[in-house]
């Protein structure tokens, strides 16, 4: 077995939040130093929080829920790549991955990673993501779960979501927000778990990687 990295953000409700969203809070509902016999934390907080994934019933009504998901697709051989200098994510840098073809898990590392140094960070908008064209070559790749290291898989000012919305008609997982920074370029097996929401459009998940 190889070593185990947790690519998942530690939560903690001063994480950056996408502009307009709910702030989430933590705190007891019980607790001991009150004179409770046990702690109970109490948690509120959007689906879309922090290190995450996305169904495609998030932006296309009737499509899948969370609990609807394919764990064999959630669990599995992935390819991690990185593309550090680049904010929009085009075809051409992916081809120069030379991503192996039967890849159906990638995730991409890119300069947003050294955001995660300083978890409680202001929310980016400059973050690097991936182009409407780049996720449809994705889905003509065979690509089944992508995954990338800030909170969105499309750049932030693709008002018309349309990378969102090419991957989850093909009903491609979308995981945002995971921590790469101690993930080196390779194949890896991906562990990639959320609460099983019934018919929620986005849930937290525990994402973890081990070299293969």
């Amino acid at each position: 077995m190889g070593k185990i990295i947790d690519i998942t953000v530690p939560f903690s409700t001063d994480l950056p939040l996408w502009p307009g969203d709910p702030a989430p809070s933590m705190d007891y509902m019980k607790c001991m130093a009150g004179g409770y016999r046990c702690n109970v934390t109490r948690l509120e907080t959007g689906v879309h929080f922090g290190t995450h994934l996305d169904a495609p019933c998030h932006f296309i009504e009737g499509k899948k829920g969370v609990d609807e998901l394919d764990l064999n697709v959630l669990v599995g051989t992935c390819t991690l790549i990185e593309i550090p200098d680049v904010q929009k994510i085009e075809v051409v840098d992916l081809e120069a991955c030379n991503i192996k073809k039967g890849t159906e898990r990638l995730l991409i590392k890119t300069y947003n990673s050294h955001y995660w140094s300083q978890p409680a960070h202001e929310f980016r908008k400059d973050y690097s993501a991936i182009t409407a064209d780049a996720a449809a070559w994705m889905v003509d790749f065979g690509i089944k779960l992508i995954g990338i290291d800030y909170l969105s898989i499309q750049l932030f000012d693709d008002q018309v979501s349309t990378t969102h919305l090419v991957l989850l008609d093909a009903e491609v997982i979308i995981v945002e927000a995971l921590d790469l920074r101690f993930a080196e370029p390779g194949n890896y097996r991906l562990t990639c778990l959320p609460m099983k929401l019934v018919g929620a459009d986005g849930a937290p998940v525990r994402a973890l990687i081990e070299k293969e």
